[in-house]
């Protein structure tokens, strides 16, 4: 598992029980017990492994068989994963297993409602960097797993020229001329626009990707319909639900969805004692 990922399992452990579990370790010993992870909803799993490792890093003799794994599509009652050990590491890790995974397959079930608006054309779902501060890289396997693709994980990762970018660079042209004399030649350059002339602007240059934001359908149509193929085009700013199909019809590359990490529904999914 990833050491980061590592660390936020531990981090949320000591939050959850920063000394002992007074009720587990007032009622138990050397008990044993087995359970049964269900989903109460249909949706997408996400956080499966992790679940596994929450409680690898409590205690390395409880066993998670997985049966449904990241990425499986569930149904109401279907059992997620079977798990046995001790009654009192399963206990400690259970709040804490649960409320990764249900987060987790949250975003991966928004993410493929997402991804399912777009299955027949080329245009692909991409995420943003609107993720709950330390958790990112949890939201974005996620996405992954729901069928969406990543944008880039952090500032260091790509090139955005922003609009504020713009305003103090003294204009787009500026912008990626200073850009490109400066980043390694295999960082994509994406520019922000918010207007057709904005965009023709953006065009001229040596950028790779132009994002239309916050655009109309129609407008981005008249982009696509201009660009040729020349630069890759992500449409962005209120990309809900109910719009998804009409743009990615425009023949934009990607649409960038902030809501996939910011307005998802945790997944109903409990733990059940069988013995």
């Amino acid at each position: 598992m990833n050491p980061i990922i590592d660390d936020i399992i531990r981090r949320a452990l000591e939050e959850d029980m920063p000394m002992i579990d007074v009720t587990t370790d007032n009622l138990f010993e050397d008990e044993m017990a087995e359970g049964v992870f269900i989903a109460k909803q249909e949706g997408v799993l996400s956080g499966v492994d992790v679940m596994r490792r929450v409680f690898q890093l409590l205690d390395d003799d409880v066993y998670v068989k997985v049966i449904n794994g990241d990425g499986a599509v569930v149904e109401q009652g279907d059992v997620i994963a079977v798990i046995s050990g001790s009654a009192k590491s399963i206990l400690k890790g259970e709040r804490v297993a649960l409320n990764l995974m249900q987060r987790m397959s949250g975003v991966a079930t928004l993410t493929r409602r997402f991804v399912d608006q777009v299955v027949n054309t080329h245009t692909k779902i991409l995420d943003t960097r609107k993720t709950t501060p330390n958790l990112r890289i949890l939201e974005k396997q996620a996405v992954v797993h729901g069928g969406g693709i990543n944008h880039r994980m952090n500032l260091s990762d790509q090139v955005m020229i922003k609009d504020n970018h713009i305003q103090a660079a003294g204009g787009i042209a500026n912008a990626v001329s200073i850009i490109k004399q400066k980043v390694d030649h295999s960082m994509r350059v994406e520019v922000e626009v918010e207007t057709f002339e904005q965009y023709m602007e953006a065009q001229a240059t040596a950028c790779d990707i132009i994002m239309l934001d916050n655009m109309s359908t129609d407008l981005m149509r008249r982009c696509v319909e201009h660009n040729q193929h020349r630069k890759l085009l992500e449409a962005s700013g209120n990309m809900t639900l109910d719009r998804i199909a009409e743009v990615s019809a425009t023949g934009v590359d990607f649409i960038s969805v902030g809501a996939l990490t910011h307005s998802y529904t945790a997944l109903d999914i409990s733990l059940k004692f069988s013995r």
